[in-house]
């Protein structure tokens, strides 16, 4: 399925959604980040979102810490077991910051919730910042990666790609040319600084 964008007049820009999925610009992460009530909650979405792992990935990483080494997360096809997928096992590249997230979501005192209560999160948390929920969810934040990690640095795609787990056709259909501004780009630093 092609990117789709909508406009909004909430003052972030047109959404923009890939297979069907919300991808967040960097000022609505923002914003959703600051309008989650619960420490534990914070660290948890910005582990996924920082990681770019698919939820069950995480979940699984909750359990097995020993995966992250300080400087990448290694998934092994225990860890990945995806059959639709060639990718057998990864390396999950991470930013400093996403490093010391990961370190803060292997000591919260609870693991990440059922898909269905996160993606309840995840819209009420939305309604509070004052985003559009629809089609919020667990797949929000990885998708979201991916598409400020290939806007912001082109000519790491294949790095990309191989830490995502996807892959390049997959990725050439979904993360490239999406309709992200100056100002995405400029906020995407934030973010993603670092990764390389």
């Amino acid at each position: 399925m092609e990117p789709i964008e909508k406009n909004i007049s909430n003052g972030f820009g047109h959404e923009i959604y890939v297979s069907n999925v919300r991808v967040l610009r960097p000022n609505e992460a923002k914003v959703l980040i600051k309008a989650i009530p619960k420490e534990s909650n914070v660290t948890k979405f910005e582990a996924l979102l920082y990681s770019g792992m698919r939820y069950v990935e995480l979940q699984r990483l909750f359990d097995n810490p020993q995966w992250f080494n300080g400087e990448h997360i290694h998934l092994t096809k225990e860890a990945i077991k995806k059959k639709k997928i060639g990718v057998k096992e990864r390396y999950v590249h991470l930013n400093p910051i996403g490093r010391r997230i990961i370190k803060a979501f292997l000591k919260v005192d609870k693991p990440l919730p059922s898909y269905k209560d996160w993606t309840e999160n995840l819209e009420r948390w939305a309604k509070m910042a004052g985003i559009e929920s629809n089609r919020l969810g667990p797949k929000t934040t990885r998708k979201t990666w991916e598409c400020w990690l290939v806007h912001y640095y082109p000519t790491l795609t294949p790095q990309i790609f191989l830490s995502q787990g996807h892959d390049t056709l997959t990725a050439l259909k979904h993360y490239v040319n999406l309709p992200f501004n100056k100002e995405d780009k400029e906020s995407m630093g934030e973010f993603v600084g670092g990764w390389e």
